[in-house]
Order: C-alpha cells, then sequence, then structure tokens
C-alpha cells in the first residue's frame, strides 16, 4: 500500500495534466450530447404520449411509427451505433476522431433513451388536471405548455441526470474509436499499455463526475418538488 501511494505521489505531476484535460473532454462530451438529448428527445417524448389513443391529439399510425424508431434507437448497442455512424459524423464534424466528433453518435443514442423517459414523466400528469385546463378553454399547446410540461417537470429533471450518467458510460466507450476523454486515457494508458494507475485513476475520476451529475440532479429535483 505505502509502495502504492508513493508511486501515485510520485507520477502524479506526470498524469494530472492528462487526466484534467481528459476530464474536460467527458464533460463537453456529456454535456453537449444532452443538450441535444433534450432538444431531440422532449418534443419526441410529448408526442407519444399525445398521439396515444386518449391523447390530446390521437394519431395511431404516427404514434406507432414514432414509438417503432424509439424502440430501434434503444435497441442498437451503442459501440455498434458509433461505427454504424461514422460517415455521418464525418459530414456534420469533418472528423471521426476526437470529442466533437464523438458529440453525433453519443446524442444519436440519448435522443431515444430521454424520450422514452419523458414519456413516462408526462403519462404521470395527474389526468384530471388536463381536463380542467381543457374545460377553462386552453389550446392544445397551451396544455402541452403550461401543464403537462410544468407538472412533469421533477420526472423530467431525473429523466435528465439518468440520461446523464448513461452519457457518462457511453462517452467512455467512445474513447474506443478515438473519440477523446477519460474512456481514451483508460484505453490508450491504461489498457495498450498496461498501466494499472492510468487505468483506475480514469475509473476514479469517471465515478467522481457520475457523482456530481447525481448529487446536483437530486438537488434540482428537491427544489422543484417543494416548490
Amino acid at each position: 500500500m505505502t509502495a502504492l501511494i508513493d508511486e501515485i505521489v510520485h507520477r502524479w505531476p506526470e498524469m494530472a495534466p492528462q487526466l484534467w484535460l481528459g476530464t474536460l473532454d467527458t464533460v463537453y462530451m456529456v454535456v453537449w450530447s444532452a443538450l441535444f438529448a433534450v432538444l431531440g428527445g422532449l418534443p419526441l417524448g410529448v408526442l407519444l404520449v399525445t398521439t396515444d389513443r386518449g391523447g390530446l391529439t390521437p394519431a395511431p399510425a404516427l404514434r406507432a411509427v414514432l414509438s417503432a424508431v424509439v424502440n430501434v434507437g434503444r435497441s442498437l448497442p451503442f459501440i455498434v451505433l458509433m461505427v454504424a455512424v461514422l460517415s455521418l459524423t464525418r459530414l456534420l464534424t469533418g472528423t471521426t476522431l476526437g470529442p466533437t466528433a464523438a458529440i453525433v453518435p453519443l446524442s444519436i443514442g440519448a435522443i431515444p433513451f430521454f424520450a422514452r423517459l419523458v414519456e413516462t414523466a408526462v403519462r404521470e400528469v395527474d389526468r384530471s388536471v388536463v381536463e380542467a385546463a381543457h374545460a377553462m378553454g386552453a389550446g392544445k399547446p397551451t396544455i402541452v405548455a403550461k401543464v403537462l410540461l410544468p407538472e412533469a417537470l421533477p420526472g423530467l429533471v431525473a429523466g435528465l441526470v439518468m440520461t446523464l450518467v448513461t452519457l457518462v458510460s457511453y462517452s467512455a466507450m467512445a474513447g474506443a474509436i478515438g473519440g477523446g476523454g477519460l474512456g481514451d486515457i483508460a484505453i490508450r494508458e491504461g489498457y495498450q499499455r498496461f498501466d494499472d494507475l492510468y487505468l483506475w485513476a480514469t475509473v476514479v475520476l469517471l465515478v467522481i463526475v457520475v457523482q456530481a451529475a447525481q448529487s446536483l440532479g437530486d438537488l434540482v429535483i428537491r427544489r422543484i418538488s417543494h416548490r
């Protein structure tokens, strides 16, 4: 144990800059991917609820198509998805390497995942609240914007936190094809060069990133749940 601590102290100046850069790249990938997941997954999740039978605008055929698209997106293993969308990644970012390129498959993988969580959160809104708004003459867009989404907000935030945690795991896998971040360091330094110190350091940092995201999300959920 003493020898391990001595090695960490001895090598820390060499490891710290690379680990810090890898952590920043991981946060960069996760934050941007989460933003695109919200932009794509939120309207998709709302459509899944409103077009369902008994929804605000029932459209079973459209709902079936959307549900099938979401199911296909969620069923693809992320490592396969990353390879499958390499051409699209190169088209959008000009490269298939680095954190910016990794945002493309991360976003594509996260959108259907978040859409299902949005669907679950919106579906849990008390139907009587929606009926009351409808009886007061509120239009469908107003009911979505001022009733469904505000009432489902704690569930939506919880879904976003779950998406963030999942994206941290996905970002580590992105390192397998040069996506950058802590996963890339773990593979290059830890696995390919058999450097256990780098490997365990990246594991600890990934756990810290996940814990920080979960703690911040729990704090926000408590605040909005007690308004």
